[in-house]
């Protein structure tokens, strides 16, 4: 009954995002077209999106904490997690290798930047966006919190994850003496899943506010401008998909319908507000739903955050391409080959970086002396290129927690029925009624 009644509300509330989304576009349009200056309006529509990201955002950083701790210290063992946590890299850099390598062919074989029809920036103009290149010494330091509460405040994902791994293992060796923590950690991450389907009924209008702030500062023509490069960068998000279906399909067989449909919710939700983030709590119920381990999945979800974001990887070598073919720079193969391999590095651990994807392109563009200015070419179009590369980074962790699941013997059998208690916890909210 718990099952039936979540799956219909959480299909009432995916139709609700969509008609946002519908209705977004054509008040957008409508005001871009009416409305001299947007200006206010578009700061005014941000605060609605701001405030449901930033309630996300008080989610995440608990959230990640206690179901990580919790997965860890339930393990019992230091060879548990270290297995779990090799066979998620060896996915997330195959992943990682793929993405990248699939924007690199379909950037030189399409050629988006070629006879582009655009004045283009002076190569000498500014796009605003920090180049920030992790080097190994920063990453280092990136990686380990020196305060577990400024990483929280921070939502440094990366970082938490580090003092959860700690913090579980030493559960595990403390063994009975840390049971009522352990339970009460269990108890938080119920909580904040609780708390995280009362924020989400608040997405349809975060979604109406960003779709329509951004059409209305750009226009529909802004697309049309651009329709070319768009148009082929989302047909490489398409061809993107239908691999990590295929890798799912490789690995969990016809239940890779079941996953798709899964978390259709959550990466609509990131394709709308283009914040992957603002998508992480609802995918990880979706996911313990769907039949992965409590304990790999809040392990390999928010580990994938950091070093699996494949929409944004294929993004980079994409834009970085467009961006010499539109100067006219020729790249030696040699010089794509070292790019793609800079970029496996450079594009991980910076996940908390506001439009991650820029800085590193910003970096990458630096180092192989192209022009920054070509970054002025995407300003105006990136909220729309965000859109779907957000949307793929849920797609992407999401088959690589259930293909993890899966090698871990480690997801239920199809058609097993829900834990009682997570049931009571993913069961979205369908009414005022707060009590359960």
């Amino acid at each position: 009954m718990a099952t039936g009644a979540s799956t219909a509300s959480g299909n009432k509330l995916t139709r609700w995002i969509l008609a946002a989304l519908v209705l977004g576009i054509v008040v957008g349009t409508t005001l871009n077209y009416t409305v001299e200056d947007t200006t206010a309006l578009v700061g005014n529509l941000g605060l609605v999106t701001t405030t449901f990201l930033r309630l996300i955002k008080m989610i995440i950083g608990p959230l990640v904490f206690a179901t990580l701790a919790v997965g860890i210290a339930k393990m019992g063992d230091l060879g548990t997690v270290g297995r779990i946590g090799l066979k998620s890299m060896v996915w997330f850099m195959g992943a990682s290798l793929v993405s990248l390598s699939l924007g690199l062919v379909l950037v030189n074989l399409l050629q988006p930047g070629v006879n582009l029809g655009i004045e283009l920036p002076d190569v000498a103009a500014s796009s605003g966006v920090v180049a920030t290149g992790l080097s190994l010494q920063e990453f280092v330091t990136h990686l380990v919190p020196t305060s577990i509460a400024d990483a929280m405040a921070r939502n440094e994902i990366l970082q938490i994850v580090v003092f959860s791994v700690f913090f579980g293992v030493a559960c595990a060796g403390v063994g009975d003496k840390a049971k009522v923590l352990v339970d009460a950690l269990e108890g938080l991450s119920y909580v904040m899943l609780k708390v995280t389907m009362l924020v989400m009924w608040a997405a349809p209008f975060a979604v109406f506010a960003a779709v329509t702030a951004a059409i209305a500062k750009s226009g529909l023509g802004v697309l049309a401008v651009y329709g070319k490069f768009m148009g082929q960068f989302y047909l490489g998000i398409g061809i993107l998909w239908v691999l990590l279906f295929l890798a799912a399909w490789a690995v969990l067989g016809r239940r890779a319908v079941a996953l798709f449909k899964a978390v259709r919710e959550p990466t609509l939700l990131a394709f709308a507000t283009a914040s992957s983030e603002a998508a992480y709590p609802r995918t990880l119920a979706q996911l313990e739903k769907f039949g992965c381990s409590n304990r790999v999945a809040s392990f390999v979800l928010p580990l994938g955050y950091s070093f699996n974001l494949d929409g944004s990887m294929m993004y980079c070598t994409f834009a970085v391409i467009f961006i010499a073919q539109a100067y006219g720079i020729d790249l030696t193969l040699g010089q794509e080959i070292a790019m793609l391999l800079v970029l496996m590095v450079t594009s991980k651990g910076i996940a908390g970086v506001p439009r991650a994807s820029l800085v590193v392109i910003a970096a990458t563009l630096a180092q192989f002396n192209l022009p920054e200015a070509g970054l002025l070419l995407l300003l105006g179009i990136d909220h729309f290129l965000d859109m779907a590369r957000s949307a793929t980074n849920v797609i992407g962790n999401s088959v690589a927690t259930a293909v993890v699941s899966k090698w871990e013997g480690q997801l239920r059998a199809e058609g097993e029925p829900v834990p009682e208690e997570l049931a009571h916890a993913i069961e979205p909210i369908t009414s005022p009624d707060l009590r359960t």
